[in-house]
């Protein structure tokens, strides 16, 4: 495949792309304008901080699949890919060990003021003093909010440092996410106000998105303790920074931040933010992601995305339907020929009957093979009897029916 990097990654996970015979073009300068120019010609696009416009993927002739070398999917037009049958894919969780690494070292920055402290020694002022005070993290409650990736390993590395650790009650959650919490004993608590009420820190790891802009509200401010402190390494726009800024006015509240509303938009620029000069806030460089380890990780599994794809496996898509319009589930047993599926297809078709998904899988000794099918339409013994009567086909028949429609 021709595969177009419109920012930089890892060479080791180029190279690997390039010893399986993929042409790798990078070209860090592209940015939204120029990307339209330049897409023509290549099969896959990756991206971290290029923006992906319709106008880009409208240009693009023979794209197939874009990958956000990271998490977030924003800065692509991902409903337009969706309309033009590209595959919009994202590499999850790959970065979670580095943010949570910032958001544990934030907690302790401030508690031993280590920021504040290590400018009077730079002025030469010596003030043991004040620096001995500090509360310990040793026994204290720490809420998280967003059990994700990174939360979970948030989670493990405070349980490691002494901290109770607790979260809200979701019924949403994966056995694999809730055995882990299991292990390292994150304890559920009924909701939100209760974990704002009994945590000393509460630290954010939510996704971007209407749902979470300005989630850190005055009210959600005034749940808190008045002495705690609130760490956020997710997105700048959770935030009501104005309502964040009059607490820490108002409270004995502090905050370590790595995320602000009105970042630059390059890696060098001027900020003019009141939560950044405040006080009692420590503060980073929107840097969470950004150590060796979580880029080699974010590099390695973009390379796993785009070798999925060239054998036809699409992993962590981002804009397919996540339950398929249909309305039952069809299984065509069937001997390993040339032309039995499109025979099927062609029996499904003559009906106006829409495949939603399909899988064929092939049994050992390429024999015989089966053919689910999900379609939305109506099954009935008819279409089974004609399916059944296609040459080397051995069995049709449903294997269940959409709830919904069998009432």
């Amino acid at each position: 495949m021709r595969i177009l990097f419109a920012d930089s990654l890892a060479e080791s996970a180029i190279q690997r792309l390039r010893d399986g015979g993929d042409i790798c073009v990078i070209d860090a300068s592209l940015t939204a304008e120029s990307l339209p120019e330049r897409i023509t010609g290549f099969d896959a696009l990756v991206v971290r901080s290029t923006k992906v416009t319709a106008a880009a993927l409208e240009a693009a002739d023979q794209l197939g699949l874009v990958v956000r070398a990271g998490a977030g999917t924003n800065t692509i037009d991902a409903d337009r890919a969706a309309e033009l049958g590209i595959f919009v894919c994202n590499v999850p969780g790959r970065n979670a060990i580095a943010v949570a690494e910032l958001a544990i070292g934030l907690m302790f920055a401030i508690d031993r003021h280590i920021a504040p402290a290590t400018a009077d020694l730079r002025a030469g002022d010596w003030n043991k003093q004040t620096y001995s005070k500090a509360r310990g993290l040793f026994g204290s409650t720490l809420g998280i909010i967003g059990m994700g990736a990174i939360g979970i390993e948030v989670a493990q590395r405070a349980s490691a440092c002494g901290l109770k650790v607790i979260t809200e009650l979701r019924n949403c959650r994966t056995r694999d996410v809730r055995r882990r919490m299991a292990d390292i004993g994150v304890a559920e608590v009924p909701d939100r106000a209760t974990l704002l009420a009994t945590s000393d820190i509460v630290s954010l790891h939510v996704p971007g998105g209407t749902d979470t802009i300005g989630m850190v509200n005055a009210e959600f401010l005034a749940a808190m303790k008045p002495d705690a402190v609130l760490v956020n390494t997710s997105r700048g726009e959770v935030v009501d920074e104005a309502a964040l800024l009059a607490a820490l006015d108002s409270t004995d509240l502090r905050a370590g931040l790595d995320v602000f509303a009105d970042e630059p938009s390059g890696g060098i620029g001027q900020i003019s933010s009141g939560l950044a000069r405040h006080p009692k806030v420590t503060a980073t460089h929107h840097i969470g992601a950004s150590t060796e380890q979580a880029q080699t990780a974010v590099a390695e599994g973009t390379a796993e995305v785009i070798e999925a794809y060239r054998q036809g496996v699409v992993l962590d898509c981002v804009n397919l339907e996540r339950v398929p319009n249909r309305t039952a589930t069809l299984s065509v047993r069937h001997h390993d020929r040339v032309g039995v599926l499109a025979c099927v297809l062609q029996e499904l078709s003559r009906r106006h009957l829409n495949v939603a998904n399909m899988q064929n899988r092939i049994f050992s000794g390429s024999e015989a093979a089966v053919a689910i099918i999900e379609v939305g339409g109506t099954i009935d013994d008819e279409l089974l009897d004609a399916l059944s009567t296609i040459e080397h086909v051995i069995c049709a028949s449903v294997l269940d029916t959409d709830p919904e429609t069998a009432q």
